[in-house]
């Protein structure tokens, strides 16, 4: 554990199964302040049930996790609520409301966490600098059906970014996207590390991505935090089920 630096997540021995099929099998695993952590692993090891369990989508069979020293298993309903506006989630499919226009998506999260903010009266300053941020204030009054796959994900961003949470949790965020788009959300993702500095937990199975935008990376086998290191000690790593995964 690197006891030098602030650690924003803290997750211990985190177990979560369904029926027979066991998918996290005691994960261990520290996000630190400002560090982007990509976390890796084939196709059904525990990678979104992990985030998830994060933001209580998901409960854990057992384990502790603790998010900003908040203890997930002592929040009550309004604690969660609390924690949530300091959480952004970045849902695979960006998960925007299809019968609200990109700015009634916007403005939604700020309604809900009145809390953290107050009442606005205009939200409209807050919605454009969110959108500007992702470089899509043209888009305000447009409906999501009449966005690319890659606009939607820029806008579930801005809707994440506008409650301006100190950990930002992105769920495979190229997937979908071709490769020109894919590295324009990678950038993006830097550039908000960049400007607002903030603690992400990245899962992905992209390695350009991977290669491109982690601090850390994280591989998960067998449910389990397999090795993590720098992307290029994990690429460079000589042990076979390591290299397997970056097909060597």
């Amino acid at each position: 554990m690197d006891n030098s630096r602030e650690t924003v997540v803290e997750i211990k021995n985190l177990y979560k199964s369904f029926g027979d099929h066991h998918v996290l099998n005691g994960v261990n695993l520290n996000l630190y302040k400002s560090e982007n952590l990509v976390v890796m692993g084939k196709s059904g090891t525990g990678k979104s049930v992990l985030i998830k369990c994060l933001v209580g989508l998901i409960t854990p069979d057992k384990g502790d996790v603790s998010i900003l020293g908040k203890k997930l298993n002592h929040l009550t309903t309004k604690d969660w609520d609390a924690l949530r506006s300091e959480v952004g989630f970045l849902f695979q499919g960006g998960a925007l409301y299809d019968s609200m226009s990109v700015r009634e998506n916007l403005e939604f999260p700020l309604r809900h966490h009145r809390e953290k903010f107050g009442v606005i009266k205009d939200t409209t300053p807050r919605v454009m600098a969110a959108l500007e941020s992702v470089g899509l204030a043209n888009t305000i009054d447009l409906m999501p059906k009449e966005l690319s796959g890659g606009m939607q994900k820029r806008v579930a961003l801005a809707r994440t970014l506008i409650l301006e949470p100190k950990i930002i949790l992105y769920d495979e965020p190229t997937t979908g996207l071709d490769p020109i788009t894919s590295r324009e959300i990678v950038e993006l993702i830097g550039k908000v590390q960049h400007t607002y500095g903030t603690s992400s937990i990245i899962i992905t199975h992209d390695i350009d991505c991977a290669k491109v935008i982690s601090d850390r990376v994280v591989l998960l086998l067998d449910g389990i935090n397999y090795t993590e290191g720098s992307f290029n000690d994990l690429y460079n790593a000589k042990d076979p089920r390591i290299a397997a995964f970056f097909k060597k």
